[in-house]
């Protein structure tokens, strides 16, 4: 048809709301761009006309493509290579929400097809592309569940949350395992906050000593938590503000429990505590006893000459170890922690400070292994102290021992100028 009929046919108007094959060949032919992105968007248009505008070089005409049910696999094969991010997003969107309406098993060619590309989008150097494919499909029991994994061990945030937030198909060992391995900052809080959360999950999200994790767990009613996991939160509680409040909200407190939250948490807190939980009468004159004193207490943060002095003479009596500087590490007594580094390791507290202000997590490592303490003792300082992301955090080798030899150790220390002596013997 001559283009001049056609614009006549159809001059600014839409597209007939009955599309005939006859229409779509038109709208080819006449390479305007307004009519082939109705065209592109148009659920009963020809398999042969979207493949065809698969190809288009207006991105916003292939964006409509990758976004329509209709679109024949073709087109969305083709698509999934496509050299614009828009594009490879909204057919990723699309992709991912035919799931939850197809059956696990027993599924035809096409849904096979469909599988497969939905795997091969689940693999897109983009984040994004990865990220909408894990929200659209966190909560679905359909995919596979090597599918569901590998978008959990994904090393961006955004692709890996939804899924160890909400996925079905992740087990408690899965999720175990991914506590243990994984450096994303922020997955383990992700596994926190999931549903029904067991006592084995919460066991090693609490075993992590993830402040912002510990407090979105306890912050989760559904989460079980056993009484023994939970007495060794309030142990190292009285100085990570964070956990003082879903402490208080916790529903199992036993009366021990309530008495030990109620030495160092606010005023106000200890007034919810009496609140929520049914206290006999004497507990309930001791809290208030507890939160008129609490008026007094000192500046948030300022930590007492006597835990200080309690750290040296510790050392004069040859008994400051590994006890006494993790309990001041969980403390967040971080003058103590500093002084007892520099008693046992003969380096100059400035030096110390140096190392915990850069967040150094192997100055931090080293600099225990020359005060003859454990590597348990590092990871509380890293975690407390320095508070040191996540993702350059140094673990333990094998749950105990330190992961490096000592050319690393003194490597670590020259770095901030500090020359290691022998090492402390414990």
């Amino acid at each position: 048809m001559a283009p001049g009929l056609l614009s006549r046919l159809f001059g600014r108007r839409k597209l007939p709301p009955e599309l005939r094959y006859e229409d779509a060949r038109q709208v080819l032919e006449s390479h305007q761009s307004a009519m082939k992105r109705e065209l592109a968007g148009r659920a009963d248009a020809p398999p042969e006309a979207l493949y065809y505008l698969a190809c288009d070089d207006d991105l916003k005409v292939r964006s409509l493509v990758a976004a329509n049910p209709a679109a024949p696999a073709q087109a969305n094969e083709l698509l999934r290579t496509d050299g614009d991010a828009e594009v490879r997003e909204e057919l990723a969107r699309k992709i991912a929400r035919l799931m939850p309406d197809m059956p696990a098993t027993e599924r035809s060619a096409l849904q096979q097809r469909t599988v497969a590309l939905l795997d091969r989008l689940a693999e897109d150097e983009l984040p994004r592309v990865r990220a909408i494919i894990s929200y659209e499909l966190a909560h679905c029991p359909t995919i596979s569940r090597r599918l569901a994994r590998r978008l959990a061990d994904d090393v961006e945030i955004a692709v890996c949350g939804p899924m160890l937030k909400y996925s079905p198909l992740l087990s408690d060992e899965d999720l175990i395992e991914i506590i243990a391995t994984s450096r994303v900052e922020g997955a383990v809080e992700a596994i926190a906050q999931r549903e029904n959360l067991s006592m084995r999950v919460s066991d090693a999200v609490v075993a992590t000593l993830d402040i912002p994790a510990v407090a979105q767990l306890l912050a989760n009613p559904s989460a079980e938590i056993r009484e023994e996991t939970l007495e060794s939160v309030i142990a190292r509680a009285a100085g990570i503000e964070a956990w003082h409040r879903p402490l208080v909200m916790r529903t199992e407190l036993s009366l021990r429990a309530v008495r030990r939250i109620a030495t160092f948490v606010s005023r106000s807190l200890i007034d919810e505590l009496a609140n929520r939980h049914a206290l006999d009468e004497e507990i309930s004159l001791w809290l208030k006893l507890r939160a008129k004193a609490a008026i007094d207490r000192d500046t948030e943060g300022a930590e007492p000459q006597v835990a200080r002095d309690t750290i040296r003479e510790a050392y004069d009596a040859g008994r400051l170890g590994d006890e006494q500087v993790v309990e001041a590490a969980t403390m967040s007594q971080k003058p103590s922690v500093v002084l007892a580094l520099s008693l046992l390791s003969g380096v100059p507290s400035a030096s110390i400070e140096a190392v915990i202000a850069a967040q150094s997590g192997g100055g931090i490592t080293a600099l225990c292994w020359t005060a003859g303490l454990s590597m348990r003792t590092a990871l509380a300082i890293q975690t407390y102290i320095a508070h040191v992301p996540r993702e350059t955090v140094v673990l333990p080798r094998d749950g105990i021992d330190y992961p490096m030899d000592e050319a690393e150790m003194r490597w670590h220390l020259q770095y901030f100028g500090i020359e290691m002596a022998r090492r402390r013997q414990r």
